[in-house]
């Protein structure tokens, strides 16, 4: 049937045109039978009839073509409805093997599995689009767990391969038990517990078990509430940090303070990381509405074009603004998402260029 109708047809018109096809063989078939053969049998029948049996044997030639022509065309209608049952349920029957391989591919691991596009109906191409769809996100997903495992290690053999070596050293007697071991050993567990808590953190946004604690805040508060632990930061670096939430004087939001709280100083500790010396962060808040923006831009690294959109993935390291050299666990970001998405709002990422700075915006819906 491929190339006799139209490929936008669905399957159910395709088999309405193969029955439609079958009855057209069998009237044709017929037809041409009386055309042809009937002439021939009422002509031999008219040669053996008198004048007084014509119309006995005119009803007996118009029975006997009748009868061959019904017969003959019973017979190609019933061959052609076998043939194009094959025909159907063979490219039928392929389709869906090609469906269940692929899904034994992909159950396997074998994520790269496709189905393709057969042709018998808009349905079968819409069920290889799907099937092609969530192949590509499971291939996706799997390439990213691998990511997260393989960062995740990374992230953890450093300070484990620290608490490995003092500890034999001191063993050993190599080093000593000294105040400065104890300082270095109580630094590297704390970051492996900063890390396990960033990655439940995550973790639990993300399924939607984080627990809140929402009431109207002023934005005025939670930005200064973030400035001023950030400031000791910021000093030793001597960066110069610049709040503004005048934009936004008497807006509140009703969200977690402690929540948001880590969200602007996850945000701020970014921007720190990746301004150098002597280089400037601005927070500042805007009323646009029925959304408060809470805005965090820098001088800093910026942000290459092709890694905005993954900035906020965890453990995403593919630009220099992201690099382990600036520090961090990585996840930082992805904490940020998870709990404004939480809050009902939205985060985003801009930066002109490397070397130019990048600028985050955080949006939540007002208290009206």
């Amino acid at each position: 049937m491929r190339g006799l109708v139209p490929s936008g047809w669905g399957l159910g018109p395709r088999l309405i045109a193969s029955i439609l096809a079958v009855v057209l063989v069998a009237a044709g078939t017929a037809w041409a039978v009386a055309a042809v053969i009937g002439p021939i049998i009422f002509h031999d029948h008219m040669l053996q009839a008198s004048h007084h049996d014509v119309a006995e044997h005119a009803e007996l030639a118009f029975r006997a073509a009748s009868e061959l022509s019904l017969a003959l065309a019973l017979l190609v209608a019933l061959v052609t409805s076998v043939i194009v049952t094959l025909f159907l349920t063979g490219r039928i029957g392929r389709s869906l093997a090609s469906v269940r391989d692929a899904a034994s591919e992909i159950a396997d691991g074998d994520y790269g599995a496709r189905v393709p596009q057969v042709g018998v109906g808009v349905e079968f191409d819409d069920l290889a689009t799907a099937f092609n769809t969530m192949a590509a996100d499971l291939e996706q997903i799997e390439g990213t767990r691998r990511q997260m495992l393989g960062d995740l290690a990374h992230e953890m053999r450093t300070p484990v391969a620290t608490l490995n070596a003092y500890v034999e050293a001191v063993t050993d007697g190599v080093a000593p038990a000294s105040e400065a071991t104890w300082s270095v050993l109580r630094e590297q567990v704390t970051r492996l517990e900063r890390l396990a808590e960033d990655v439940n953190l995550v973790t639990t946004s993300e399924e939607g078990r984080l627990s809140m604690h929402r009431r109207s805040i002023d934005v005025a508060e939670l930005l200064t509430a973030a400035a001023t632990q950030a400031a000791q930061g910021y000093a030793a670096k001597d960066v110069h940090l610049h709040v503004d939430a005048s934009p936004a004087a008497d807006s509140s939001v009703h969200a977690d303070a402690d929540r948001m709280g880590q969200v602007l100083t996850n945000l701020l500790d970014n921007a720190l990381r990746h301004t150098q010396r002597g280089g400037h962060v601005w927070l500042r808040a805007v009323r646009v509405g029925e959304v408060v923006r809470v805005i965090v831009r820098d001088d800093g690294d910026g942000i290459s074009s092709e890694h905005l959109p993954h900035v906020f993935e965890r453990f995403y390291r593919g630009d220099r603004a992201r690099d382990r050299a600036h520090g961090g666990s990585g996840i930082g970001l992805a904490i940020v998402r998870s709990i404004v998405r939480a809050h009902g709002g939205t985060v985003h990422a801009t930066s002109p260029g490397h070397g130019q700075g990048a600028t985050f915006t955080v949006e939540l819906p007002a208290v009206l």
